[in-house]
């Protein structure tokens, strides 16, 4: 990986992917938009886009525990990404999809990652799916990233999302469109951590079209000093459905965080929940850890580890 990618390449796909060489199976590096290093397998293959940029990822029908990566690294100062892929997931096919996004500016001007990714998970597939985002840099220059996931789950396949956003994004806009079919499931969990003045929008939207699918969203985040926080979450039940919507967040310092969550049944058969909760670390968690010898600042961190695990 030394050949292609510099030290700070490196790390960010040490945050993002978790990749401390070139990873084994199907894989597609991008860094600065230009795509460096790919590589297919006999079960998954990866081609480029003929009329855009990005990416088609091609996995055959009954492929199993084969996983494709497809980070993108963004090092230039002030540089402005745009990229659409495509995923078809086999029939009966059960694949770990990695993706994510690190964004190194230390300049002056903003650098921005606009990252569309369109699903199809065919009958009987799973597919767990790893979002991270990472950004780092001493420069006045904004990191921004705004991500668009689309899945379309056909009967009996399965959607598993964890979408991850810990430190140093100054500005997202995630929104995530998912339709199940008949039998579907679909589980998503996100994490998100804001600090000083970042501010962070995300939209989930959800249609139970088909008899018996189902769906649960938990998302968790921590929000500090000056940062804010919006979430919006979009449930329709249209069929004989079940789904479940669980929003917990922690606020601290001059925060502010804003839930709004709505769920809509369009069907007699339709079970839908939803439930948010906002408000701070309790006093006798912290008088606990403190009372073992940890500092407040050890203590305040020990729970938010806790907290978006």
């Amino acid at each position: 990986m030394s050949a292609i990618l510099d030290r700070i390449d490196q790390r960010l796909l040490r945050e993002t992917a978790g990749l401390h060489s070139i990873p084994r199976g199907a894989y597609n590096i991008r860094k600065n938009g230009v795509g460096i290093a790919r590589e297919s397998t006999a079960n998954i293959e990866i081609r480029s886009k003929a009329d855009q940029s990005g990416i088609e990822v091609i996995v055959k029908p009954g492929t199993k525990n084969e996983s494709v990566h497809i980070p993108v690294i963004l090092s230039a100062e002030g540089f402005s990404d745009v990229v659409t892929n495509k995923f078809d997931i086999g029939e009966g096919s059960d694949v770990l999809v990695v993706a994510g996004c690190g964004v190194h500016n230390s300049g002056s001007a903003d650098s921005r990652h606009d990252g569309i990714h369109e699903f199809l998970i065919r009958r009987g597939a799973r597919m767990r799916y790893v979002e991270k985002h990472y950004g780092e840099g001493q420069g006045k220059g904004k990191r921004i990233l705004n991500p668009v996931t689309v899945i379309n789950v056909e009967e009996g396949g399965v959607a598993e999302l964890e979408l991850v956003q810990i430190r140093g994004v100054d500005s997202t806009n995630r929104e995530t469109r998912i339709s199940l079919s008949r039998d579907a499931r679909l589980i998503v969990t996100e994490r998100l951590l804001t600090n000083g003045e970042q501010d962070a929008v995300s939209r989930i939207s959800v249609d139970l079209v088909g008899d018996d699918s189902t769906a649960r969203v938990i998302s968790r985040s921590v929000a500090r000093d000056r940062s804010s926080q919006v979430f919006y979450f979009d449930l329709r039940g249209r069929s004989r459905c079940r789904g479940h919507v669980q929003c917990d967040s922690i606020i601290m310092d001059e925060a502010q965080v804003r839930s709004i969550p709505e769920i809509s049944a369009h069907h007699c058969e339709a079970q839908l929940v939803h439930e948010a909760a906002i408000g701070r670390i309790a006093g006798e968690q912290l008088l606990k850890l403190m009372s073992l010898g940890l500092t407040r600042e050890q203590a305040e961190s020990t729970i938010l580890d806790g907290f978006l695990k």
